[in-house]
């Protein structure tokens, strides 16, 4: 009958853990792994750039980025990434998952390689090709959203999936740690070959010619992961849900999964010959579509948009907190190498105490708590330390009280980890029909994305001193970091209001979860209600 689940998608649901599924999760997640490795390294490249590329003779201070060229270069991946997060969701259900899956890889790859080979010798070409290749760059880690969250959720079993999709999203803590640590040893390196005074015994000394071919091979490096998972990307098969579910192919997704469960399928066609003749179910722009998953969607984009206006906006406050407490001294007391040295080493520091703990946090205990109160528990301490930081500010920029500061700061951002910044997700590959999952993911995605562009530049311009003297060169007077700073903790509290829209997940099966199984027939073709009491329904 046509509401009963297929035999297929129920051997999936209910298949122990086994070794297919640990290698989906390194397959899917070495896109993460690419993405964060090439979002965290840029952080440690604008310093070098600076002072290659804007040095000033006889000032005071090393070169650095003017502002819009530091905005264009952080952000134009960001905007990239939207786009692709957009594009790519919905190629993802028009085409299925693994076709347009090796696309964004080899989109991810070719653009690392250019980002470095970027050309010209004046300040200007250079950046100019650095932002292009960025923005395509990002287009394709954008794609790598919905696409790893929707195949790892269509793959997994009903007990453990949130775990699964989880652990694909931490490889990103995995890709901050690497691109750390190769930044560490290739800076070291340099340092130890080409020997440079600091900035302030010989300003032009300092910046030695071959420090250019060190941001290229750092941004390049991170084509490599993501190179050697194309082979095994383009070996899996065609998800199961998909194949069935949209492309109405029950025999093919038998036999794709009994070579993978090991099991034999029975294919069941007729359950499929009777969705076919009705007519497909509802697509995103309707009425049905807005009742059944209307305040999901708002859920999980209002959601993922908040988490990411306070988990971007870390950056700003990332470097005057080196800075106070120490690890890096001023910028003018080292030369160009050493600088991207300290930066790399103070920022795997940080990922390696809160970034990474807090993606494991959730990988152990998303099915055991379930997301629903990870992702409360989450805002409620973001809310708590950010307004904890934000009320008495003050006390927290004497010398004395940095470390405290420190502390309450990396809390925030494990609870971030451990929290909405993972669950946000996990769920939206878990909620919606098949027909429509990558797309949704990838809106909800992009609304995150959308998120993550104020945080990182309305807050750099926010959080500017009052005092136009004071703020920094080329930008206009702020509010201030201590009033940016409440300002996140309310966004954090309308975070965890948000949360109440969005479904738990935890133990239930996709097509449960998406209402596929008892989707409406056309009038006129009803069924009578199956022996349980429910009306049947197609499985699309």
């Amino acid at each position: 009958m046509a509401g009963e689940q297929l035999q297929v998608l129920n051997a999936l649901d209910v298949a122990k853990t086994q070794w297919y599924h640990f290698t989906a999760i390194i397959i899917a997640g070495m896109g993460f792994f690419t993405d964060a490795y090439d979002l965290f390294c840029i952080s440690l490249v604008t310093k070098l750039l600076g002072r290659i590329y804007y040095h000033v003779d006889g000032a005071e201070k090393p070169g650095s980025l003017p502002p819009n060229v530091s905005a264009a270069v952080n952000g134009v991946a960001f905007c990239g990434t939207l786009a692709g997060q957009l594009f790519f969701g919905w190629l993802g259900d028009k085409l299925g998952r693994k076709k347009v899956y090796g696309m964004t890889l080899m989109l991810m790859v070719i653009c690392s390689v250019a980002s470095g080979l970027s050309f010209g010798h004046t300040p200007k070409s250079v950046m100019a090709t650095l932002c292009f290749f960025r923005f395509w760059l990002g287009f394709g880690i954008g794609g790598d959203y919905p696409l790893s969250a929707t195949i790892m959720s269509e793959y997994a079993n009903k007990k453990t999936r949130g775990a699964f999709i989880a652990a694909v999203f931490a490889m990103q803590g995995f890709g901050i740690l690497a691109g750390g640590i190769f930044a560490i040893i290739l800076s070291s390196s340099f340092n130890a070959m080409f020997e440079a005074p600091s900035y302030e015994v010989d300003a032009l000394r300092s910046t030695v010619p071959q420090a250019d071919y060190v941001w290229r091979i750092i941004l390049m490096v991170g084509a490599l992961p993501a190179a050697l998972t194309y082979y095994w990307r383009m070996k899996m098969p065609e998800t199961a849900r998909y194949t069935a579910l949209v492309a109405k192919n029950a025999k093919q997704a038998a036999s794709d999964m009994s070579k993978v469960l090991q099991m034999d399928i029975e294919a069941e066609p007729q359950k499929i010959e009777q969705t076919k003749e009705q007519k497909s179910g509802f697509g995103l722009f309707t009425k049905e579509f807005a009742k059944r998953h209307g305040l999901h969607l708002l859920g999980t984009t209002s959601t993922w948009f908040l988490l990411d206006i306070a988990f971007y906006s870390q950056n700003l406050f990332q470097k005057d907190i080196f800075s106070a407490i120490g690890w890096i001294p001023s910028a003018k007391s080292m030369n160009a190498i050493d600088e991207v040295y300290r930066i790399a080493r103070a920022q795997t520091l940080i990922a390696l105490c809160s970034t990474v703990p807090g993606y494991w946090f959730t990988v152990a205990f998303i099915d055991k708590m379930g997301r629903f109160a990870i992702q409360l528990m989450g805002f409620f301490f973001m809310t708590v330390f950010m307004f904890a930081l934000a009320i008495p500010y003050d006390h927290w920029t004497h010398k004395e009280n940095r470390i405290g500061f420190v502390i309450m700061y990396s809390l925030t951002f494990f609870f971030a980890n451990f929290g909405p910044n993972a669950t946000t997700f996990v769920v939206p590959a878990e909620i919606f029909p098949a027909r429509l999952r990558s797309t949704c993911h990838g809106i909800s995605a992009a609304s995150g994305k959308l998120g993550a562009i104020v945080g990182a530049f309305g807050f750099l311009y926010l959080a500017q001193n009052q005092d136009k003297a004071k703020a920094d060169a080329g930008y206009p007077a702020g509010i201030g970091v201590k009033n940016s700073l409440i300002v996140l903790g309310i966004v954090n509290a309308l975070g965890f209001l948000f949360t109440f829209l969005v479904p738990e997940s935890k133990g239930k099966s996709l097509e449960e979860m998406s209402g596929e199984n008892e989707e409406k027939e056309p009038q006129g073709e009803a069924e009578p209600p199956s022996s349980s009491g429910r009306r049947t329904a197609p499985v699309a």
